[in-house]
């Protein structure tokens, strides 16, 4: 279900950085776990990081591990994945979800999710 709005994507350079938001419609449960997964065209979607609902524990792909960071704001209702040092291979369309479950959303499963955000790097 189409509950999460992400913004925040845009036209970056290589090596740069940029910060993306997905803040709940209001119709989600603040105790589920957040996670951001991207999808480049023709390509199959891509797990990209998660993080539980207290913000203790996160996990994230090794493609992105030590570039990306996912944090959480409960109050707010918005969780954030601040990029840095992109690459061209980090293009694609970013997609926030969410799930009960930190285990089963890294597998790929989520009961919410949102409409996307475009992400373009340049070489």
């Amino acid at each position: 279900q189409v509950q999460l709005v992400e913004s925040g994507g845009g036209l970056v350079q290589a090596g740069g950085s940029l910060r993306l938001s997905c803040a709940d419609s209001g119709r989600t449960f603040s105790s589920h776990a957040m996670g951001w997964f991207r999808q480049a065209p023709g390509k199959e979607r891509e797990f990209v990081a998660a993080i539980t609902w207290s913000g203790g524990n996160t996990y994230y792909a090794d493609s992105v591990k030590g570039r990306f960071t996912i944090s959480r704001d409960n109050a707010k209702n918005t969780v954030y994945l601040q990029m840095n040092s992109l690459k061209p291979e980090d293009t694609a369309v970013y997609y926030c979800a969410a799930h009960g479950s930190m285990r089963a959303l890294v597998l790929g499963q989520y009961d919410y999710w949102g409409q996307g955000t475009q992400v373009t790097v340049s070489s």
